[in-house]
């Protein structure tokens, strides 16, 4: 086996950033775990391509089963791990369902955050965290948002991260952790989950191109985003805990659009007319809905020496080749041409 230079344990490893995270931990020399839920069917489905059975050689992704509901086995995993970093990601995360299921997205997303934390204070190790945040904590508070910007979330979702955000804060003064927040804007990838409304989007710009699709029902068009490119977002998340004090971060693109424009730039991209195609639909819209968020990146750009790469437009092009690639399309191809020029090195997966 080779010999890995870290540990470190990835909540929420199956989701989006799980995969991307992993994937450039695992490019870093890294030891990689993560806790997976246990299911009838598989879901795996983002990490399968870098998977390894654990019985070959030089192994550097491990699997274990595990629940943010269930502590005693949150606490089983890391005292036999051991890990030296951990990336809290796992939560659920669907602002609009958050709504339905207020509950359980306390139980998982706000105490899920308090079970782990628990369980590294009661490890004794020397353990360095990194909990996803969410710019939904904002709510209704002016744009631009910065590391100093008041709180005002407007969705179950949002009060349960940012519950979360004051535990880890409790915690690094209280316990002396080296617990870090990065509080992310919207950010989307081929990889976003197939409800999340710019996936919903691209996925359905491509269904309709392969006449598998008539409509798009969508909700709120007029709410406003600050989306960026995923896989960036992953690579900040590693700077974080290389600091040497643990601290809170606001990463964005410092631009916001609307649901709107999102269409508009998807459907023109593949020259079709959106207004012939998008039907909207109340059960989408949410019983309270937020203004604008807007990041402000000064203090990741001066101490994480961090910037985003992909524009707005750039993403969508990304997205929706994929998605036509997907749906066995050939894609327009300036997605791909814009991943081969910003990102030469690329250490994912194409997707």
């Amino acid at each position: 086996m080779l010999n890995r230079s870290k540990k470190v344990l990835i909540t929420g490893i199956t989701g989006q950033d799980g995969s991307y995270l992993a994937e450039f931990l695992l490019s870093k020399n890294y030891e990689v775990h993560g806790i997976i839920r246990r299911a009838s069917t598989f879901n795996t489905g983002r990490i399968d391509h870098i998977y390894v059975d654990p019985h070959k050689p030089d192994v550097g992704l491990f699997l274990h089963y595990g629940d943010l509901s269930d502590s005693e086995q949150i606490s089983n995993i890391i005292y036999n791990i051991k890990p030296d970093e951990i990336y809290h990601l796992g939560a659920q995360s669907h602002v609009r369902v958050s709504f339905d299921i207020p509950e359980y997205t306390g139980n998982i997303t706000a105490l899920g955050t308090t079970r782990l934390l628990e369980a590294i204070r009661r490890s004794g190790n020397d353990v360095k965290l990194y909990q996803a945040s969410s710019s939904e904590m904002f709510g209704n508070t002016s744009a631009p948002q910065n590391e100093t910007t008041p709180f005002c979330p407007r969705s179950p979702y949002g009060a349960a991260k940012l519950y979360a955000f004051w535990m880890v804060k409790n915690y690094r003064q209280g316990h002396r952790f080296f617990a870090t927040n990065g509080i992310l804007f919207n950010h989307e990838s081929p990889r976003r989950g197939e409800t999340f409304v710019t996936r919903k989007i691209t996925r359905a710009v491509a269904a309709i191109l392969a006449k598998k699709q008539d409509y798009l029902y969508l909700g709120n068009l007029e709410a406003k985003r600050d989306w960026g490119f995923a896989p960036e977002y992953c690579m900040a998340m590693y700077k974080i805990l290389q600091q040497n004090e643990p601290d809170d971060f606001i990463l964005g693109t410092g631009e916001s659009h609307s649901v709107k424009e999102f269409v508009q730039e998807a459907f023109s991209y593949v020259s079709l007319d959106w207004q012939k195609y998008v039907k909207i639909d109340s059960r989408y819209f949410r019983p309270t809905e937020i203004g604008s968020l807007v990041a402000d990146i000064t203090k990741a750009k001066g101490e994480l020496n961090w910037q985003p790469k992909v524009t707005f437009k750039n993403l969508i092009k990304i997205m929706v080749d994929a998605d036509m690639r997907a749906a066995g399309l050939k894609p327009i191809g300036e997605g791909d041409k814009i991943l081969k020029e910003k990102f030469p090195d690329r250490w994912w997966k194409v997707d």
